[in-house]
């Protein structure tokens, strides 16, 4: 029963939720599907997906290079406004589903393709992403959302589906949770991680060391920025993609960019999740401190009371939304400045800012400075605070005058 849909373009990625869908849809449509990938960074884990898909019946499979966009377009966009969900979460998965739905629906296009099918579940973030996102490219998309269809009510659920019909997963109901990599980050949840009190075990972690087996010797690293966006590691010029790979060896070498986090999903529920961002992690407050040298006082102020009003928008997966578009133009304005080298330390999963340069700093050593000088004169300081303490004095002088009247 074709249902009206004849040919499906299927986000997948080989594990076990979409190898099910896969099946599940040739079964319950009828229609011909075309296993779609991104490429975003999952590294061994795009081995063998196009057998893989082939073999368990999918009539075509593309696998799209997205690292350069992902990277260049997403993510050092979201830098450069300092994104960070409720204070810990750099988005590694919510940045990466917009990329992904903007070169699933061109594959869309060129296949003339009547739906879309994705695995994200009833209750989590991604069928939000996906879904918004596709309707901004194709208002009258059809979607596909099997967790909201099927009759499979757990990953346990799936693992029998696939066995029965012979095909190999790699989720065990011993060891369910679920991984999602990319250049950004990997994060896990789901199964033992349920448990917010239980400790992630020890072996879960791909690219980070633990920090107790980091290396004894603290390591240098230096970051160049332009206007914002980082373009250099130590000296050497790289590629958006290449930058951020590197600085994903360096950090997860010394153990930095670990979080775990009991986070608001968009649905209403609480969720623990736990991540590696060890790249990110070292931009994120390289960035942070050469703003210090260069950015306004009251530019940063007013920015960063809209961090998390940015953040909750991608997070929501709004990133095509005009309030986000919006945002962004005023986070990229004040970064004209943002030009400049920092030193970071890392030592045993910390990480320390020990230097920062800019041709752009507003700091004035001669104005800083608590030896003797000539161009700050200590006594103007009394009026500046008589002056910002008016409000406060004419206060209480009217509290006074209550007082008096009891």
């Amino acid at each position: 029963m074709s249902k009206g849909v004849k040919k499906i373009v299927l986000a997948y990625s080989g594990g076990l939720d979409t190898s099910v869908i896969l099946l599940w849809l040739k079964e319950q449509y009828g229609a011909e599907v075309v296993a779609w990938c991104a490429d975003v960074g999952q590294a061994e884990e795009l081995d063998g997906l196009r057998e893989k898909a082939l073999a368990t019946g999918a009539v075509d499979y593309v696998q799209a290079d997205l690292r350069e966009t992902f990277v260049r377009d997403f993510v050092f966009p979201a830098f450069r406004a300092n994104c960070l969900y409720e204070g810990e979460y750099l988005l590694g998965t919510s940045l990466a589903r917009p990329c992904m739905i903007q070169g699933m629906m061109q594959t869309v296009a060129e296949q003339g393709a009547d739906a879309i099918a994705h695995g994200a579940t009833g209750k989590g973030n991604d069928q939000v992403r996906f879904e918004l996102g596709a309707m901004h490219f194709d208002p009258d998309v059809r979607v596909i959302a099997p967790w909201r269809e099927w009759d499979l009510k757990s990953r346990t659920d799936c693992i029998e589906y696939a066995k029965a019909r012979g095909v190999p997963v790699t989720a065990t109901a011993e060891k369910p949770y679920s991984m999602d990599r990319n250049l950004l980050h990997l994060s896990f949840e789901g199964g033992i991680l349920e448990d917010p009190w239980a400790e992630p075990p020890s072996d879960m972690f791909i690219l980070s060391v633990n920090p107790e087996d980091a290396p004894n010797t603290p390591c240098y690293v230096e970051i160049d920025f332009e206007r914002g966006t980082p373009v250099r590691v130590d000296g050497e010029a790289l590629s958006p993609a290449a930058l951020l790979a590197r600085l994903n060896e360096i950090g997860g070498a010394h153990g930095v960019g670990r979080v775990d986090l009991v986070e608001n999903r968009f649905v209403g529920m609480k969720s623990r999740g736990v991540y590696e961002t060890p790249g990110g992690a070292l931009i994120q407050r390289a960035h942070r401190a050469l703003e210090s040298l260069t950015l306004d006082r009251e530019e940063m102020r007013i920015r960063d009371g809209l961090i998390p009003e940015y953040s909750t928008i991608v997070y929501r997966g709004l990133w095509f939304s005009p309030e986000r578009e919006m945002l962004q133009t005023l986070m990229d304005s004040i970064q004209t400045s943002v030009t400049g080298t920092v030193r970071l330390k890392l030592y045993k999963g910390g990480i320390q800012v020990v230097g920062r340069r800019s041709p752009e700093s507003l700091y004035r050593e001669e104005f800083a400075t608590f030896e003797r000088d000539d161009v700050y004169d200590q006594a103007d300081a009394e009026g500046f605070i008589r002056l910002n303490a008016l409000r406060l004095r004419i206060r209480a002088l009217r509290e006074r005058a209550r007082r008096s009247t009891k």
